[in-house]
């Protein structure tokens, strides 16, 4: 792989609903600012009708064949492999939808691990809407449990929650630490996102702090010597190697050299 070019994994598409331009958009600027890989994981589709999954922020399910078709097709424009992915949550109760449909019968990829929310009965709370610590370690739980199911190419975000949460206590460090311990268990990359790192910073007690990436996390990622993928999480054309390339120089500070694929 050439020193100047890098590889991005976490990449929407308008889709969403909550980004801008579509495959093509994405690898053609991809390849113009240094690109050697680039994966596609548009937030996946549901099952209509199946029930709280936040249809609002995602594509239907019959949209997507479309979205795997747009991206096999922008993959033929460009110079360097391009990867049709989806960014899934975890709810056991979709199980088969993402082995059986997603990378079944939709031929995807990959699948990423956006662990977005936390099940509470008929419904999903955001991450970063959690306040106490008896949800919190809920969605730890649940969160580990979909890293254990051996479906997702790596954990987009794992600190995500921390957002709200926002200092770095007791539950934090033991919540993030059991997460860290299941990931390396299973091999599983975690990832340093870059678009966090576009985020309002929170003050907390010991200084400015990304909303995530979180510093303390990583430190404690690269002491265990996690497998690490840096990403761009790009909702825009302009910052799917740019925000990739700033998830990369927040890893240095802490020695972390990053997998280039999470297929390696």
């Amino acid at each position: 792989m050439s020193e100047n070019k890098i590889t991005n994994f976490h990449t929407h598409t308008l889709l969403c609903n909550h980004a801008s331009g579509m495959p093509a958009d994405y690898a053609a600027r991809a390849e113009k600012d240094g690109c050697a890989a680039l994966g596609f994981s548009d937030h996946c589709p549901y099952p209509e009708g199946s029930g709280d999954y936040w249809p609002d922020i995602r594509m239907k399910s019959h949209e997507a064949l479309s979205y795997i078709q747009a991206v096999r097709s922008a993959a033929s424009s460009v110079n360097f492999p391009v990867y049709a992915g989806f960014e899934c949550e975890w709810d056991r109760v979709y199980e088969s939808w993402y082995k059986e449909e997603l990378l079944g019968t939709l031929g995807a990829d990959y699948i990423a691990f956006g662990p977005h929310w936390v099940t509470l009965g008929s419904s999903h709370v955001y991450a970063m809407d959690i306040g106490d610590a008896a949800t919190l370690h809920k969605y730890i739980d649940q969160t580990i449990d979909g890293i254990r199911s051996g479906i997702y190419a790596f954990v987009a975000h794992p600190d995500l929650f921390m957002g709200r949460w926002k200092e770095w206590d007791s539950e934090a460090q033991a919540c993030l630490s059991a997460l860290l311990d299941a990931a390396i268990a299973c091999n599983v990359p975690v990832e340093v996102n870059g678009l966090g790192m576009t985020r309002t910073q929170n003050r907390t007690k010991r200084g400015m702090r990304y909303q995530y990436p979180y510093e303390e996390f990583w430190l404690m990622a690269a002491e265990r010597g996690a497998k690490v993928i840096c990403n761009a999480d790009a909702h825009d054309p302009a910052d799917v190697i740019t925000a990739a390339r700033n998830a990369r120089t927040f890893a240095a500070q802490f020695g972390i050299t990053p997998v280039e694929s999470p297929f390696a």
